[in-house]
């Protein structure tokens, strides 16, 4: 983009029944925008049937109200028709954005080709459950992680280039019609386009989010890992970022071997040192988010965290493997849509 430091910044929140949750996470923004730091700050209520648009009004931000219900990506969309700024800041409405947040946006816009940026979860997510604390703590992991220069965009707390995002044609509702990977989709049409998108550590945000395990399990198979590799089957191919590394799918293939194991223990409970040794091998191979998770939670909280996690692998990489079969196999080679 531009050295100007000065960019203006419009923060777009898009908001539905989070009337519980304003509180928390528009009074940081709303200072920001009293501060100065940014210069336009949007809450897009999304037909919400509490009080949201209401309650959000009365604490002194700009309220949009959408026609009609059509979920997060369509409310950014909505919002950016009319912003006034030269970067477009998306923050959801359950989490909490940390202040600073506007400079390191500016600083990483300032950069050579910069499109888009984003950040990830702080170390203390604001939920109770130890389950919602693995989800958001694996989340942050992966961000902090990754490689600077992304493949994908996170809409989470993340930001884009106004104009970009408007010649682009913004988040593809028509395919991502519930909250899914259009974000991800998004990054991809940004790199093809020839704008770099980066990961930038300390933009931080907390998130207020509670997960329950049948709620993760639903989300993360028919909302993430079936649509997106859907996504890089047909377009991109599978990546190298994030979640979808080489070194992840080789945890992915040991965690299969581990499931097994423990499957054919009640048939075959000789066995029980090889599933005793895969599972000290899930930790080896594993050791980095292991010690992260001991660091952040304690042995106990990791223990149960990475016994889920060899879960997570095996349905994630399963939906995978039936997409493969679905494209080449049945030749459903335009099963993009998440219903």
């Amino acid at each position: 983009m531009t050295n100007d430091k000065r960019l203006k910044i419009s923060v777009i929140m898009p908001a539905y029944n989070a009337a519980h949750l304003l509180a928390r996470v528009l009074t940081p923004l709303l200072e920001m925008h009293a501060n100065g730091e940014v210069d336009e700050l949007l809450v897009v209520d999304d037909q919400s049937t509490d009080n949201t648009a209401q309650l959000a009004r009365e604490m002194g931000a700009n309220v949009l109200v959408m026609p009609e219900n059509g979920g997060p990506g369509a409310a950014r969309n909505y919002a950016a028709k009319t912003a006034k700024g030269d970067i477009l800041w998306f923050v959801d409405s359950d989490v909490i954005a940390w202040s600073g947040g506007a400079d390191i946006i500016r600083k990483a816009f300032a950069e050579d080709g910069v499109a888009a940026v984003f950040g990830s979860y702080d170390a203390s997510p604001g939920a109770p459950s130890w389950f919602s604390n693995y989800k958001n703590l694996t989340h942050r992991f992966h961000h902090q992680h990754a490689q600077r220069d992304a493949t994908t965009f996170w809409s989470g707390c993340g930001a884009v280039q106004a104009q970009a995002f408007r010649d682009l044609g913004g988040f593809d509702t028509e395919i991502y019609r519930v909250p899914s990977i259009e974000d991800i989709e998004l990054g991809y049409r940004i790199k093809r386009a020839g704008g770099r998108i980066l990961v930038c550590p300390d933009l931080l945000g907390k998130h207020l989010k509670v997960w329950s395990v049948r709620n993760a399990i639903f989300t993360d198979i028919f909302r993430r890992a079936l649509p997106w590799s859907r996504l890089m089957i047909s377009r991109e191919g599978l990546t190298n970022d994030l979640n979808t590394g080489t070194a992840e799918r080789v945890r992915a293939l040991v965690a299969g071997l581990f499931i097994m194991s423990v499957l054919a223990l009640p048939f075959a409970p000789i066995y029980w040192p090889l599933t005793v040794f895969l599972f000290v091998l899930t930790i080896v191979i594993n050791r980095e988010f292991t010690a992260y998770l001991v660091k952040n939670g304690g042995v106990g909280f990791a223990i149960g965290s990475m016994l889920f996690h060899q879960l997570y692998y095996v349905y994630s990489a399963t939906a995978y493997v039936w997409c493969l079969l679905e494209y080449h196999l049945l030749g459903r080679k335009d099963r993009l849509h998440v219903p």
